[in-house]
């Protein structure tokens, strides 16, 4: 039904547009609705912002946290060099841990979730360390027990060489004190005068004979007995004085066969002995060789004496 207005003159008069008012009405009812939704919108964006950013912070601070491990983890593995490499399975353990977290961290995670996990892996991060002192602890202790054997095997040894030599100079000494000595060694020509005795005699064209005379001295280490007595008798040019060239005047000394001049046996009783030993020329129109001779005692393998005459 058609409302009018009413004019003046008391008759009524129709509206000229209706449908206009009903506009005016939606319009401001849209307005408020658009007003009333930025109203509620625009904290709840702020809001909705606020969450992300608070998770992105919770999101690097557990980052950070996981970097900050393993950045320990890795210079703890440097710091005890090869001695970490006896615990790779413990090892293993924290880098899969740590990488199921950065998993966690880089696609769909819950702070709850990875912080559980984080704290495992602290935990088994510590019993990773807590091991390793305890393996640098017993390798130390090891190596400070090694070194104090080394030092007294090296002790022992020096020890061992000392006595050893101590053991050698007194078999030496023994070995020393078991050998027969000549004393009082005297050695020169001789010749013989008219009457048949023998003179000394330093010209090489007159001697006869050379005469070695000495004294074997008491002894109470030797074995008493029959003593052979070996002398070599050398001329000025090297060369040994001998009855003749062969085998039958030769003997061993240090292991070589060595020629001799003069052979005898003594009969040694550990006590002082004198004897002289004399070697005859083959001829006695030749004269000697010019010069200094040489002589040497030997008995029981040992050199026991020398001395030396010279022929003008």
């Amino acid at each position: 039904m058609t409302q009018s207005s009413t004019n003046p003159n008391g008759a009524l008069k129709p509206d000229k547009n209706p449908g206009s008012a009903k506009w005016i009405i939606v319009i401001v009812l849209l307005i408020v609705v658009i007003a009333a939704i930025l109203i509620w919108f625009v904290p709840m964006k702020e809001k909705y912002l606020s969450i992300i950013n608070e998770k992105e912070e919770l999101r690097l601070e557990l980052q950070n946290e996981l970097n900050d491990l393993m950045m320990k983890h890795d210079s703890i593995k440097i710091e005890y060099g090869a001695l970490a490499d006896s615990l790779a399975v413990k090892d293993s353990i924290i880098l899969a841990n740590a990488k199921e977290i950065q998993d966690l961290l880089n696609y769909k995670w819950e702070y709850g979730k990875v912080n559980k996990k984080l704290e495992l892996l602290r935990k088994i991060s510590q019993g990773y360390v807590h091991q390793l002192d305890s393996l640098f602890t017993v390798n130390r202790e090891l190596k400070e027990e090694n070194e104090k054997i080394r030092q007294q095997y090296s002790k022992e040894q020096d020890r061992t060489r000392e006595l050893s030599k101590e053991k050698e100079k007194l078999v030496e000494k023994v070995s020393q004190a078991k050998v027969l000595k000549a004393y009082s060694i005297a050695s020169g020509g001789v010749r013989f005068t008219g009457s048949g005795k023998e003179k000394e005699t330093d010209k090489a064209g007159k001697i006869e004979r050379v005469k070695v005379c000495f004294v074997l001295g008491e002894n109470k280490l030797v074995e008493p007995g029959i003593k052979t007595v070996y002398i070599r008798v050398l001329r000025p040019d090297g060369v040994v004085v001998v009855q003749k060239a062969g085998g039958d005047y030769t003997f061993e000394y240090g292991g070589e066969m060595m020629e001799y001049t003069i052979k005898q046996e003594l009969e040694y009783k550990n006590k002082d002995t004198y004897t002289c030993m004399y070697w005859t020329k083959k001829t006695k129109e030749d004269p000697a060789m010019v010069g200094v001779y040489n002589v040497f005692i030997y008995a029981d393998g040992f050199e026991i004496g020398q001395t030396s005459f010279e022929l003008k």
